[in-house]
């Protein structure tokens, strides 16, 4: 149920407040919320003790409540004329909107799933798509007596994640050697080829067959 104030610059106003709060801590049931945060901006300064005691004690809450988020020192302020006419009528709606301030932390789990959720999206879309490169390695034997077609299969036998072997061949290379040349696809936040020539195609096993291993042509996809 939607609860309306109007004129909290006058004393008609200040009256309402302070018996609408009688017998209440808050505006909005036992503990406080954004309503009162709405209610608190409308009204011009704290409310006398003695003509509208609830509104006051009500107001002294609030403004301890606040004092711990705001803990530079105040000089004071005060708002006059045709801009406290406007401000002065708040409307209090039980539902809010998701950009209002709420500086008592009573945000629903419904609240917190969604402001996650926008969060997880807003990352999604910065994160950039990590690149492909397309390489072509020069795979040397140890001498003309190598299997090659064992050393091709123990190149294409390493597997890692964004590793993709593809098309080969042999190519002369004098005194009866042959090498293997061969392509791959890699994602580029997911495998080095330096690395894996190091650790992995010119240590054992694989280097009973691979004598050495080289980068013939590396490009950006």
């Amino acid at each position: 149920m939607t609860v309306t104030f109007s004129d909290l610059h006058k004393e008609s106003g200040l009256k309402a407040l302070n018996d609408f709060l009688s017998g209440k801590s808050s505006i909005s049931g036992d503990q406080l919320t954004k309503d009162d945060i709405k209610v608190y901006a409308a009204v011009l300064g704290e409310p006398s003790a003695d003509l509208y005691p609830n509104a006051s004690k009500w107001y002294g809450a609030i403004s301890a409540k606040l004092a711990p988020s705001f803990p530079g020192k105040a000089v004071g302020v005060r708002i006059g004329g045709a801009a406290a006419e406007s401000a002065a009528p708040a409307e209090v709606a039980a539902a809010d909107d998701d950009d209002d301030l709420d500086l008592f932390g009573d945000e629903t789990e419904e609240e917190k799933k969604a402001a996650e959720q926008r969060e997880a999206a807003k990352a999604t879309t910065k994160k950039k798509e990590s690149g492909k490169s397309s390489v072509l390695l020069d795979v040397k034997p140890w001498d003309d007596e190598t299997d090659m077609k064992k050393l091709e299969e123990a190149v294409r036998s390493v597997e890692l994640p964004g590793l993709f072997w593809e098309a080969s061949k042999l190519v002369a290379v004098g005194y009866g050697i042959k090498k293997l040349q061969i392509m791959l696809t890699i994602v580029d936040d997911l495998v080095s080829v330096d690395t894996m020539i190091e650790e992995i195609l010119t240590v054992e096993p694989i280097n009973e067959y691979v004598q050495s291993c080289d980068i013939a042509a590396f490009n950006k996809i």
